[in-house]
């Protein structure tokens, strides 16, 4: 490796690791008592003891420090469990696997998502990627569910349409929240919302039983 290979792979590494370590800042500021309140691109330059430039450097805007964020969350909390739902042949199984990868991952950073999602109340930008990111689980519910109604034709999108809005709903963050207590294990939250999500698909006259 040249000197100039060298030098340009070392500055690489600290910038990698100066992004590393501000995402680290922005979560645990996030986590902290006075969460969303607290959140600012200077709060987070001073926890991770960068300038306030290289804050705006690395990700612009607020909203790109925490799209940055959900996607460290998203990397680390819910892709190795969502990687069992695209090889999963059978629809029923392969929505449970969703509810539990989502379960899961809504699990693991839950205050964090909690703070990172009562911002979009106060920021119209934190609001939309939220919702960018959200629609993205639609996708995946429209996938999985529409193979039950291959073959039903062009009357069951309706149908199709429906059951996709109230499963979006009942694996939301904020139904896994409001079913999560300390009286109510993981297990028993997952459990619930593919029950729940069985009665939807169930009641439909269009999918396939």
């Amino acid at each position: 490796m040249s000197p100039r290979a060298y030098k340009l792979g070392q500055r690489q590494l600290a910038t990698e690791q100066t992004r590393g370590r501000i995402i680290a800042a922005a979560r645990d500021l996030l986590a902290e008592e006075n969460g969303p309140a607290g959140f600012t691109l200077d709060a987070v330059a001073r926890k991770a003891n960068v300038a306030r430039m290289t804050v705006y450097y690395q990700f612009d805007s607020k909203r790109g420090l925490l799209e940055a964020l959900f996607d460290d969350l998203a990397t680390r909390g819910l892709m190795p469990h969502l990687r069992p739902v695209f090889h999963e042949p059978d629809s029923k199984r392969a929505l449970n696997t969703l509810i539990g990868a989502f379960a899961a991952f809504w699990e693991a950073d839950r205050v964090v998502l909690r703070r990172a999602r009562a911002l979009a109340a106060l920021d119209g930008d934190v609001a939309a990627s939220i919702r960018e990111r959200d629609e993205m689980r639609r996708g995946h519910l429209s996938k999985i569910v529409g193979r039950l109604y291959e073959g039903k034709g062009s009357t069951a999108a309706k149908a199709l349409a429906v059951d996709v809005d109230v499963l979006h709903m009942l694996t939301s963050f904020e139904t896994f929240d409001a079913l999560r207590s300390a009286d109510r294990s993981l297990e028993d939250t997952r459990r619930i919302v593919c029950q729940l999500a069985a009665a939807v698909i169930e009641s439909s006259p269009k999918a396939v039983r």
